[in-house]
C-alpha cells in the first residue's frame, strides 16, 4: 500500500518539522537550504521518520524544484 502526500515546503526554517494542515495537505519546515537537493533529502528523511519507514520507501513524485511537492510513501496506509 502506498500513500501520496501534498506537501508545501518552507526551507531555511529554524526547526525541522512536518505538520498536517486542516485541508489535508502537509507543511514541512526544513532547516536545509533549497540548493543541491539538500532540502529534498531532508524532506525525505522527515517523512520517513514521521511514518516510521525507510528513506528508500519515500520518493518525490512531482515538484522536485518547487515549493509544492507530491511525495509518495510506500508500505503505509
Amino acid at each position: 500500500m502506498s500513500k501520496v502526500l501534498q506537501i508545501k515546503v518552507k526551507p531555511q526554517s529554524r526547526v525541522s518539522e512536518l505538520t498536517q494542515v486542516g485541508d489535508g495537505t502537509w507543511l514541512a519546515l526544513l532547516k536545509a537550504l533549497p540548493q543541491d537537493g539538500l532540502a529534498n533529502k531532508e524532506l525525505i528523511s522527515l517523512v520517513a521518520k514521521h511514518y516510521g519507514c525507510r528513506k528508500a520507501d519515500v520518493s518525490i513524485k512531482s515538484g522536485a524544484s518547487s515549493r509544492m511537492k507530491l511525495v509518495q510513501v510506500d508500505g503505509v496506509d
